[in-house]
């Protein structure tokens, strides 16, 4: 299984659609939130499962601050960060990911990519394809390989 991972796309999607033909086929796209109400947009024209979750800049929206989804038997912790304090470190957010029994989680909010593994969780925010933060400030999104009875693989990639 192939899972396409975006986050902080702030209503400016031409990047989310380059990523979309970059890395077809995959299974899954998993967003973690700040799509500023293009979730719609967003999702219209896929033919596979799109995740979602809301944003700091999602005003008004409905959608949940929080899921958990499964990759072939990987349970996944989904939330956009902001609620877990990401901006000053990942250590409580991979706390609460393992209290649910998750062996991994994804946020964005920084518009960083970041993936490490903190005690036994694997942590993953792809980083904004909008308005990137890090020194290069070059867009990213990230990837995830899910396969029964398979660690998990991740990757980020920038344009």
């Amino acid at each position: 299984m192939k899972v396409l991972v975006v986050s902080d796309t702030h209503r400016f999607n031409d990047n989310f659609y380059k990523a979309v033909e970059n890395e077809k086929p995959f299974d899954m796209v998993i967003h973690c939130g700040d799509a500023e109400g293009t979730e719609y947009a967003l999702s219209a024209n896929l033919d596979v499962p799109f995740e979602i979750v809301c944003g700091n800049c999602d005003f008004f929206s409905v959608l949940p601050r929080e899921i958990e989804v499964d990759l072939c038997g990987h349970k996944v912790f989904v939330t956009h960060g902001h609620a877990y304090n990401v901006s000053v470190g990942y250590e409580r957010l991979a706390d609460e990911a393992e209290s649910r029994g998750c062996e991994m989680v994804l946020c964005g909010h920084t518009h960083v990519p970041y993936q490490e593994t903190i005690q036994d969780t694997r942590v993953m925010n792809p980083g904004s394809l909008t308005y990137p933060r890090q020194h290069d400030r070059r867009p990213s999104y990230g990837l995830i390989y899910a396969e029964e009875n398979t660690p998990l693989k991740t990757e980020v990639k920038f344009f």
